[in-house]
């Protein structure tokens, strides 16, 4: 990648050369959302630039009155630079001599300030990002609990999840990444409870990013530090809920915010993660351990049904006597894998469909599905009617995983051993389902084994993923992350 040839650039005590050298920089008389404001202050010339539409022009009005109010007392002083930035009415105010500096904190959303005879500038946070308010996420609702959301602001994400921990120890460090686009990047962790060693890979991994930009975001910041290749299982946890994200920062989890995402990535994550829910906390014990079951079984007999269907039917010797009613009464022209494989592609079209769909036209879309897909598909003689069931079992249980990313890898695995078993019928099933679980067990996504806690096997970690225990019993905090605090709370027995 040709990286723009910018070389490090400092401040002049000539404010003319300076003026010159940004207007050229800048493109000030091309562009027209990038501005600058000259005022005179106590005799001394200053120039305020400025990025239309990411700017709050209400704190930059004020800071401009009170300057004008310091220039029209006529107050004479020999340290106009200090003067000035004692006048400055804002809370965030720094200094800098570099111009490279000052232009990426500008394209931010700052303003930087110089001034006729020094060599540093002002730096002012008035930034104002255009974005939609804390809204629930539509992936992640739940019946009882908060009803606000990550945005695509970075600086309110994290205050959402501040305004959830606030402990001392909660670390925010934002870093840029792009060569042009410098996007901003937050890594969250608690110092004393997250593992160092994954705090400073990351970091490492965010820094050695050499690219243009970043405008899909969090997608391309996963897929450089995890490097998934074309693994179709999502290696880490995307979420849009603050207090799911606050919840795995006590945990020992890194969290990563992306600026103009919505989506807050989490690491390390397992497999099982992408299958627990909100809704499961914020329900009792045991109404939280039948949603999980409820949920965890659909997900895999959505995985396995559609397979081990097609296998009985291909082979109908393995059906017991009582069970002789599977399979289709009437076959048709059509072979029943290439029906399951239509099916497949049908259900999956609608559900792009669906999405690019606006919701007014969603309910026509539903009943041209309904009409399409299953009665008449059937009345011509496309499909049977079994088919559209096991298929239509297949795509609830997927739309029911908390994951979409996960959703999507069980559809393309089920396929495959749809195909397996066409092929290959019952070897096909026992070597596509073993090859799933070796898969599955080698994935190490940041050093940390995909499969835990079954592999490696850990035995209270798994009693945790089985029942929702309730929370005062819940004193470890989970082994994976490899937390410095493994004690979560204290136990006590009456």
């Amino acid at each position: 990648m040709t990286k723009p040839t910018v070389e490090e650039k400092y401040f002049s005590k000539n404010y003319d050369e300076n003026i010159a050298y940004l207007e050229k920089r800048l493109g000030l008389d091309q562009t027209f959302d990038v501005g600058v404001r000259e005022l005179v202050i106590l005799d001394k010339k200053i120039g305020i630039y400025y990025v239309t539409g990411l700017t709050d022009n209400l704190y930059i009005i004020e800071i401009m009155k009170e300057l004008m109010e310091l220039g029209a007392r006529n107050r004479k002083t020999t340290e106009v630079f200090a003067t000035i930035k004692n006048h400055l009415t804002h809370v965030q105010v720094e200094e800098t001599n570099s111009v490279n500096q000052a232009i990426t904190q500008m394209l931010s959303g700052l303003i930087f300030i110089i001034v006729e005879g020094y060599d540093e500038a002002f730096i002012i946070d008035v930034r104002s990002y255009p974005g939609r308010g804390p809204e629930e996420p539509d992936t992640e609702r739940v019946v009882r609990g908060a009803r606000d959301g990550f945005t695509e602001n970075i600086i309110i994400n994290t205050a959402l999840v501040r305004r959830r921990i606030r402990d001392e120890r909660l670390r925010n460090e934002i870093t840029k990444v792009g060569v042009r686009s410098k996007t901003d990047i937050c890594i969250s962790y608690i110092d004393g409870i997250a593992d160092p060693d994954l705090v400073n890979i990351l970091k490492k991994e965010l820094g050695a990013i050499e690219i243009d930009g970043i405008t899909m975001s969090d997608k391309v910041i996963e897929e450089y530090i995890v490097r998934q290749g074309y693994d179709p299982f999502p290696l880490v946890r995307y979420t849009e809920r603050p207090d799911v994200a606050a919840t795995h920062l006590l945990e020992g989890h890194v969290l990563i915010m992306v600026d103009t995402s919505p989506s807050v990535i989490i690491t390390p994550t397992t497999f099982f993660h992408h299958i627990q829910h909100a809704e499961e906390y914020r329900q009792a014990p045991a109404v939280g351990t039948f949603l999980r079951w409820t949920r965890t079984l659909g997900i895999f007999a959505s995985l396995f049904i559609i397979p081990f269907w097609l296998l009985l039917v291909i082979n109908p010797a393995l059906l017991p006597p009582i069970l002789d009613f599977i399979g289709p009464e009437e076959t048709n022209n059509i072979p029943i894998l290439l029906q399951i494989l239509f099916a497949e592609f049908g259900i999956e079209l609608l559900r792009m469909a669906a999405v690019h769909t606006p919701s007014p036209l969603a309910t026509a879309l539903g009943l041209v599905a309904a009409l399409l897909i299953g009665e008449m598909a059937i009345e011509v003689g496309y499909f049977t009617a079994e088919v559209i069931l096991y298929v239509a079992l297949g795509a609830i249980g997927m739309f029911a995983t908390p994951s979409h990313e996960l959703g999507v890898a069980l559809r393309i695995v089920r396929i495959l051993l749809v195909l397996a078993v066409g092929f290959f019928k019952v070897p096909g099933f026992v070597i596509g389902t073993l090859l799933l679980i070796l898969c599955l067990t080698a994935i190490k996504p940041l050093n940390k084994p995909y499969f835990w806690p079954f592999i490696p096997f850990d035995p209270p970690a798994l009693w945790q993923l089985v029942i929702r225990a309730n929370v005062p019993s819940m004193r470890w905090r989970p082994s994976i992350v490899s937390p410095q605090d493994p004690i979560k709370q204290d136990v006590k027995k009456e």
